[in-house]
């Protein structure tokens, strides 16, 4: 804590909202659109329902309390910390992972450095409880963030660890394995009461003791692996969390300066002061362009972010066409895989990326690195904003269009062709200088990216008409063309 206070101290950033509007989002970040989260840890064992098997298994009544004493027993004999020996993480091989993230067109990857359970999937020196000591007994954020280094890969992490506070403590209301007393250092410590635990001001609300070592625990973190990226989940809002958030990004943000290098926190609802860190939408999307840098995050599946042994899967172009979407209105997409136990990607998982990065592979001129256009989209879809909104496929069509500009070019990306042979961007209408339409320059060519066919095309009062020749089919995959202009 003293080191923490000195590096603010002597620093450019002091652990004020004020002193933190200072910060602003570095390139490399407002250039990428595309990233990669990992849930992997102890929960990939039991591979039931979803990462909250560790609370929900001392939920009396629950589905997985009762699949609980029905595969493992009853919890005094057999509880969560047992399935600690049981992740082994045999076939795990960080440069197989990092190629096929590579593969994927990813940016930047965020590996889960330490979930709601308490298990840290790093070497730490403040808990015994870490992948390095127990478990596969490897360092995987650090043999991650190598090989992610060598691929070029921006090497980030994140810390659910404050939920912690409350994410055992319905163990203690029924003989367990969770136990009084707890201290400092026990990987149950401190399971306390969980009374609306989404309440910015839920009682008991935690103690000094509990966020200073939250907050060590997150400069471990920034100190041995560097990331360029932390992202907190939601409970950071809490109302006693905020002076050791405000904290943390200080002395993240001058360790940043003493590195050289920008680096971003994400948030979600509102953690922090507006400006000082990048907001986060779970699941959901802005329903509209927005001037700030904002972020999504997702996972290939729908019902669990960790591995389970019934994941139902997204499809490859349901992601495509909500990151064309995202990309649009300023955001990045992070998409979210969850390994098994033993290492290994699912292969389901593994087929959606590699299948979204052979999109990227031909269209990613208009993502990678691309800026707001004066209209980011056109259509009868409507996008319901906030966050929980994707589970189910949104009925895009053929006249849904997003824009997005790069170099010399703009580009008009349909988010459902189909079998459309006509396409009419209406954004695109010609219109007198009074009307003041949104285009009124002077367009050289229309391309179709990944076809070196021929376009005919057209202006009028309606829009932009583009038609594509016989020899042309196109799917149900995003469809992109590269209008140049001078």
């Amino acid at each position: 804590m003293e080191h923490i206070d000195e590096v603010i101290k002597n620093g450019k950033y002091k652990d004020s909202w004020e002193s933190l509007q200072q910060y602003e989002v570095p390139q490399w970040y407002r250039d990428a659109k595309f990233g990669i989260f990992i849930h992997w840890g102890v929960y990939s064992v039991p591979a039931y329902a979803n990462e909250w098997y560790p609370r929900n298994m001392y939920i009396q009544g629950s589905d997985e309390f009762k699949h609980h004493v029905e595969t493992y027993g009853n919890h005094e004999k057999f509880g969560y910390k047992d399935f600690i020996p049981m992740f082994k993480a045999e076939k795990f091989d960080p440069a197989e992972w990092a190629r096929l993230f590579k593969e994927a067109g990813a940016q930047y990857v965020v590996p889960v450095a330490e979930h709601h359970d308490g298990f840290q999937m790093y070497k730490s020196e403040l808990s015994h409880w870490n992948a390095y000591e127990m478990g596969p007994h490897r360092d995987v954020l650090g043999e991650l963030s190598l090989e992610f280094n060598r691929l070029g890969l921006v090497t980030c992490a994140s810390s659910h660890r404050v939920e912690h506070w409350f994410f055992m403590g319905h163990g203690k209301e029924f003989p367990s394995d969770i136990k009084e007393p707890l201290k400092r250092g026990d990987f149950y410590w401190p399971s306390m009461p969980e009374r609306g635990h989404q309440d910015i001001f839920s009682k008991p609300e935690p103690t000094q003791e509990y966020l200073e070592d939250w907050l060590m625990r997150c400069c471990e973190i920034v100190d041995r692996y560097r990331p360029r990226l932390v992202y907190f989940d939601w409970w950071i809002h809490h109302s006693a969390v905020k002076p050791y958030l405000k904290k943390f990004a200080a002395y993240y943000y001058n360790r940043a300066e003493e590195w050289g290098e920008g680096v971003v926190i994400n948030y979600k609802h509102d953690a922090f002061e507006f400006g000082t860190a990048v907001v986060d939408i779970e699941r959901g999307q802005f329903a509209d362009a927005k001037s700030y840098i904002w972020q999504t995050d997702t996972a290939v599946a729908n019902n669990s972010w960790g591995y389970t042994e019934n994941n139902t899967y997204k499809s490859s172009t349901q992601i495509i066409r909500d990151m064309c979407d995202i990309v649009s209105k300023n955001g990045r997409l992070l998409l979210n895989i969850g390994p098994r136990s033993d290492g290994t990607i699912p292969d389901e998982d593994a087929k959606i990326l590699r299948e979204i990065g052979s999109w990227l592979k031909v269209n990613g001129e208009a993502i990678y690195g691309c800026k707001l256009w004066r209209v980011s989209a056109e259509g009868p879809t409507e996008i319901e904003e906030g966050q929980f909104k994707d589970y189910g496929e949104k009925p895009y069509t053929s006249e849904d269009i997003r824009f997005t500009v790069n170099g010399g070019a703009i580009y008009a990306i349909c988010l459902n062709p189909s079998e459309c042979r006509e396409f009419t961007v209406k954004s695109f209408a010609v219109g007198d200088t009074a009307s003041k339409p949104n285009f009124h320059g002077i367009i050289k060519n229309i391309t179709l990216l990944g076809n070196d066919c021929e376009l005919n095309w057209s202006r009028d009062e309606q829009g932009l008409k583009i038609s594509l020749p016989k020899s042309v089919s196109l799917g149900n995959c995003p469809a992109v063309f590269k209008i140049a202009v001078d």
